[in-house]
Formats: C-alpha cells, structure tokens, sequence
C-alpha cells in the first residue's frame, strides 16, 4: 500500500505545468548566465558579462563579448540550447529539470545540457534515443 502511495505521488509531482520556453533563473537569466556561443567557440563554458545581452523567448542571454551577442542574434536556433537548456536527460525521459552548464555537449552541431555530470553520463549512453524522444517530448513540455 505504501508503496503505491509512494508511486502515485512521486508520479503527480512529475506532472507539472508547462515550463517556460528556457530554463532561467529567478531574474530571467538563461543558462546560469553562461554564454551559449562559448560553447561552440571556445569549447568550454564561460560565464557571459551582464553587458552583453540579448532576450530570446521569454529570457535574457549573456555573453562574453559584443561578438558573441552578435553571433547569437544572427542565429539564436544555431546557438541556443536544445530543449530550452533544460536537462536532455529528463526532457527525454518526459520531464524537466534544471542544468548545470559544466555538464555540455555538442551533438549534431547543437548544443546540449544536463543536470550534473552523473546524468550527463547515462545520457551519453543512450545519446540517441534520447535526443529523438527528446525532440518529440519537448513541445509539451513547455508553454
């Protein structure tokens, strides 16, 4: 019986409502403030500088120089992180979660993040799979 309450709710708790279109802080911020062209330029995260910005779906972007602002407004769907840099893990597996950008990879030519590097791994296992489900999970996700 236990056990079956247990489910029940850990099940509701998943069933949240729609998450906005990019994970961001409680400023708006996206992606911890981490600048998303660094990870295709310099190939490692950086931390964006609050003057260079750009809003893009419903939250505001920074980046590491004018350059970079300027990369990403030219193409803001080359740049941005899939799933709106929520986890790839947990979108794949239906469901949100936050990101730790330390925790990146670059698959296809797009930019994807996941909770910590422990979910990161069992990611890259199934890579694949999860992109795909991911890509079909992801317009239900959010608003």
């Amino acid at each position: 019986m236990f056990r079956r309450i247990f489910l029940m709710l850990g099940a509701a708790a998943l069933a949240k409502d729609p998450v906005s279109p990019v994970f961001a802080d409680d400023k708006g911020v996206a992606i911890r403030g981490y600048d998303p062209v660094a990870f295709f330029t310099q190939g490692a995260p950086a931390k964006g500088k609050p003057v260079f910005v750009h809003n893009y779906k419903e939250a505001t972007f920074r980046f590491v120089s004018a350059a970079n602002r300027d990369l990403f407004v030219a193409d803001p769907a080359k740049y941005a992180p899939q799933f709106g840099g929520y986890c790839a893990w947990a979108v794949g597996n239906g469901y949100t979660a936050p990101t730790d950008p330390n925790a990146w990879k670059i698959v296809d030519g797009k930019l994807y993040l996941n909770y910590n590097s422990s979910i990161q791994q069992k990611w890259s296992e199934r890579m694949a799979e999860l992109i795909q489900s991911g890509d079909k999970n992801w317009p239900t996700l959010h608003k």
